[in-house]
């Protein structure tokens, strides 16, 4: 998800973490507390004492769930197209059973109709070929324990208030899936405003490469000044 943005911000030094269920990673107990520690150890083990997080989508809850768990390991904070608050009761019953599909005859299939949710409309159609690739290839024990960690998830607004680093909220402005509304809250709470990328979705590292790396290099000067 983020070779573009890395590509287009060569001079970012840059771990990028596979999510627990996806690439390299296995699967974690405790949802996304368990995500997050699991990104801290990652930096421990690389010998990194403070770092700028950024996360997008179920990223950015890991990153929420990073900057409540531990704190003192953010020098800045990134969130993009997520959201701070819990899912209402009717979404929370759909990740669970996507949860129990992706383990069944489903399989990876499951996610498939994610597609139009995650790209704007007029996302390119190298874009949309690479991502439906990307849903199709989705392990569907990565795919389960993903939709289970953030159904699980609590509010973490909270924790925002409590951040004294620089921040970036940004959202895609064709995002149909986190509202503006929702951005702007995160927003409030960190003492900062919501940068929109024109023309991107849900995904807008992929479908805005550049636009996006720019906003991140900003953040990055501002939480290593």
């Amino acid at each position: 998800m983020w070779a573009y943005v890395i590509s287009a911000a060569p001079q970012l030094p840059v771990l990028a973490i596979d999510a627990p269920g996806f690439g390299s990673s296995p699967t974690v107990d405790g949802g996304l507390d368990g995500y997050a520690d699991a990104v801290a150890a990652t930096l421990e083990a690389a010998g990194v004492s403070r770092a700028v997080i950024a996360g997008l989508s179920m990223g950015g809850y890991a990153a929420l769930a990073l900057a409540e768990r531990h704190p003192e390991l953010l020098a800045g904070i990134g969130l993009l197209d997520t959201k701070a608050g819990v899912d209402p009761q009717d979404r929370r019953a759909g990740r669970l059973q996507m949860a129990e599909d992706a383990l069944g005859e489903a399989g990876s299939g499951v996610v498939a109709p994610m597609l139009d949710s995650l790209l704007a409309p007029g996302a390119p159609e190298e874009v949309r070929t690479e991502v439906t690739a990307w849903l199709a290839q989705a392990p569907p024990s990565g795919i389960a324990w993903a939709q289970r960690a953030m159904a699980a998830r609590p509010d973490r607004l909270a924790a925002l208030t409590t951040l004294d680093v620089p921040a970036l909220v940004l959202r895609g402005a064709l995002d149909a899936t986190a509202t503006l509304a929702e951005h702007e809250e995160m927003a409030t709470a960190l003492g900062t405003q919501v940068v929109q990328v024109d023309g991107a979705g849900h995904l807008s590292a992929v479908e805005s490469p550049r636009e996006v790396a720019a906003a991140l290099a900003d953040l990055y000067a501002r939480g290593t000044a």
